[in-house]
């Protein structure tokens, strides 16, 4: 990973230039700087989870927004189609993310669509910002299978999805949600943002759970979310460690379970993200400074090796 000077970008008809203040570092472009995740083939500048501010927009684009402060939604629909016109624009066919098929938030300056743009409240935290990206995958997870939350629910991992689901599902109702987390640091923040109990391994969590997330996506985990379910129950898998992995299909049958991929956000699972980051209900406590993006190699490095006590790297200008 290199710091490059580069020409700035212009936009284009229906796009705006956003000045990039706050970009999370996601664990998938940690796999991708690993040459793990083929969908990212360099030179490419990552960065999918950000907010910034309006500083230019192109023919066509309201010139109100410029000065406003703006989360951005990094999936690109084609604006169009049915599942567009409902909001649902992470099933458009068509879609592409910013920060993997074009130049993303780890930028000074990044040419977005106005139809990615969401306002920010005035005063709030860029970081809060870039950190409805994440939120709302966790919010698309529980509103795709439990809208109403349910008895017991276990999430697999507790890094920034995780506790995004975490969250989620305490906001959605559930009775009480539990954490399954290697990390010692990362077991205790669960904690603070209200996991009722944690655990180091799943071999402690008793079987019988109405809904497991799997955050991770390895083999072992995808397993384990299975193994844990109770009759009837759901196992939602919304970690991408892994591409293939093997499952007991008699088990699943036999107990009527159901099996779900979740990816992405509506545009509404979206909004309610930075709802609940503007009023204070999900979060992921003390935040780090933003860093220079200089040192975003140095970043990467260190994420590579495995959890950091942080749950969030930002990068910025």
């Amino acid at each position: 990973m290199t710091v490059d000077d580069v020409v700035e970008p212009r936009p284009q008809a229906g796009e705006v230039l956003v000045r990039s203040r706050a970009a999370g570092i996601c664990g998938s472009e940690v796999e991708g700087y690993l040459g793990r995740m083929s969908n990212r083939v360099p030179p490419l500048v990552m960065g999918h989870e950000f907010a910034g501010t309006v500083i230019e927009v192109g023919d066509g684009v309201d010139h109100s927004w410029v000065g406003k402060p703006v989360a951005v939604n990094p999936i690109v629909g084609c604006g169009s189609c049915a599942y567009c016109s409902r909001g649902d624009r992470n099933l458009c066919p068509d879609r592409f993310l910013v920060g993997v098929a074009v130049p993303g938030g780890f930028a000074t300056v990044v040419a977005v669509a106005e139809r990615c743009l969401v306002e920010l409240p005035a005063g709030m935290d860029m970081r809060l910002g870039a950190l409805v990206e994440p939120l709302a995958n966790g919010v698309h997870a529980l509103r795709s299978v439990a809208p109403d939350g349910v008895n017991n629910a276990v999430v697999i991992g507790a890094g920034t999805i995780g506790l995004a689901c975490m969250q989620a599902a305490l906001l959605h109702g559930s009775g009480s949600v539990d954490v399954v987390e290697l990390h010692a640091a990362r077991r205790d923040h669960a904690r603070r943002l209200g996991a009722h109990r944690t655990y180091a391994s799943g071999s402690e969590v008793k079987p019988g759970v109405d809904l497991v997330i799997d955050a991770v996506g390895s083999s072992a985990t995808r397993l384990l979310a299975v193994q844990l379910l109770s009759p009837a129950g759901t196992a939602v898998f919304i970690g991408l460690h892994e591409d293939e992995t093997a499952l007991p299909w008699h088990r699943i049958v036999r107990g009527n379970h159901t099996i779900k991929g979740v990816f992405g956000y509506s545009d509404l699972d979206f909004r309610q993200a930075l709802d609940w980051l503007g009023s204070g209900r999900a979060g992921i406590g003390t935040m780090r400074d933003v860093v220079p993006l200089e040192d975003g190699p140095a970043a990467f490095a260190t994420l590579a090796k495995g959890p950091v006590d942080d749950i969030k790297v930002f990068l910025g200008a």
